[in-house]
């Protein structure tokens, strides 16, 4: 569910007509929905309340300040993934006991930085990672918590980019060589090995894989157990899926419902990551019809939004719905909604029946507040968009637009190359 709905005609976001919007502070932009985001937390929470998770919103979905400090208002952590993120999750708040760090690739720095600012612990993903905390905390005399990362070697069905516990990859250790670790454990004598973790992908919209990873990482668990080591966390990522077109997620009940008696097995204390569950259904990119141009083989609608604000349909072949901000009557016709950039990837949706559209009117692209700002960047020289947040009657502008000097402000010319 979310908050964005018609009202005799005109498309809404909570209480604010999106078009009053869009006519104020211009296209493209982000809109958010405060009230969407704050219930998809609570309602997360909620299902797993019998074991009083922490949940770690995962800031690479949508990094956002007012988004994360909003959640972290709320109660939750955040879920890292790089020494950017750790700067921005402090900015707003957040206890550091309740950030947890992944990434493959760590760097000396961000490890530092992270142990000099008490995180809750590290999610490692190999030995050499493993070495250099272990080197990092040492020098810094200091004791960090760790979790290993398990790649359970699960596949679940969704895209193959985005699938992460797949046996061919790069993410996470195998369970041979995590019991190893463990064994072995008293040779990292700057860490506490406390936790394991595991992360199979994401956009899943059916418990089994879950299921399946969750009971291959319990086994390990209890298997330590009869070695005499135990441990204090068992984090099982994020990945829920959520609904762009035609798909059927499980709630965050049914999934809790499926994996809650796996976790009570374990009697850890669990962690959980959920980002584009929270955020995907609660933000959009409103943009408008530049151009419709007409060719023997298609209708093109040309908008002022492209791949570089929003790239999931390129990259992924993703699907968004798109819909006018003002329902007209009449016949549809089928467009592909296009931007401006120099790609034939360069498309939000292809074949999509719409009424006839014209220069100027405004269309949403729909379930675009995960994976959508957070991925965007400057390529063809175009600015990055606005964002802004809705909380019932009232809008406030959470990231300016950025300008043409916005785009030059960090290059120089050399010297050489003057005069």
């Amino acid at each position: 569910m979310h908050e964005f709905r018609y009202k005799n005609h005109e498309l809404f976001c909570e209480e604010l007509k999106i078009k009053d919007i869009a006519d104020k502070v211009g296209t493209p932009f982000y809109l958010y929905s405060y009230k969407t985001i704050i219930d998809h937390y609570q309602k997360i929470k909620a299902a797993f309340r019998e074991v009083s998770p922490l949940i770690c919103f995962s800031m690479k979905s949508n990094s956002n300040l007012a988004i994360c400090k909003a959640l972290v208002n709320e109660g939750s952590g955040l879920d890292i993934v790089s020494g950017g993120e750790l700067y921005k999750a402090l900015k707003v708040g957040v206890d550091p006991k309740k950030i947890v760090y992944a990434s493959v690739g760590k760097t000396q720095k961000e490890i530092e930085t992270a142990i000099k600012n008490n995180i809750l612990l590290f999610n490692v993903e190999s030995i050499p990672e493993l070495e250099l905390i272990n080197k990092v905390a040492r020098n810094l005399n200091k004791k960090v918590d760790v979790s290993l990362r398990i790649n359970p070697e699960v596949e679940p069905d969704t895209h193959y980019y985005i699938k992460t516990a797949k046996k061919e990859s790069k993410f996470g250790i195998d369970f041979k060589l995590a019991e190893s670790i463990f064994i072995n454990r008293k040779k990292y004598t700057s860490v506490n090995i406390v936790g394991l973790h595991l992360h199979i992908g994401s956009q899943i919209t059916q418990a089994k894989p879950f299921v399946q990873a969750i009971n291959k990482v319990v086994g390990l668990i209890k298997k330590l157990e009869k070695k005499s080591i135990k441990l204090k966390y068992l984090n099982i990522g994020g990945g829920l899926g959520i609904i762009y077109d035609k798909e059927k997620p499980q709630t965050a009940q049914e999934f809790a419902k499926a994996v809650l008696p796996i976790l009570k097995r374990a009697n850890l204390k669990i962690i959980l990551e959920p980002g584009r569950f929270i955020v995907g259904n609660g933000g959009i990119l409103v943009t408008k019809v530049t151009y419709v141009k007409k060719t023997k083989a298609k209708k093109f609608a040309i908008v002022d939004s492209g791949m570089n604000d929003l790239i999931r349909p390129s990259l992924y072949e993703a699907y968004h719905e798109i819909l006018p901000v003002y329902e007209k009557k009449g016949p549809k016709f089928k467009y592909d909604i296009v931007g401006p950039i120099c790609e034939s990837g360069d498309f939000f949706g292809k074949n999509r029946n719409l009424v006839e559209l014209r220069s100027g009117d405004y269309l949403a692209i729909m379930s675009a507040g995960a994976y959508g700002f957070s991925m965007s960047s400057n390529y063809n020289s175009r600015p990055r968009v606005l964002e802004v947040m809705v909380k019932e009657n009232k809008f406030f502008i959470i990231r300016n637009r950025e300008t043409y000097q916005d785009l030059v402000r960090l290059e120089k010319i050399p010297s050489f190359l003057k005069g």
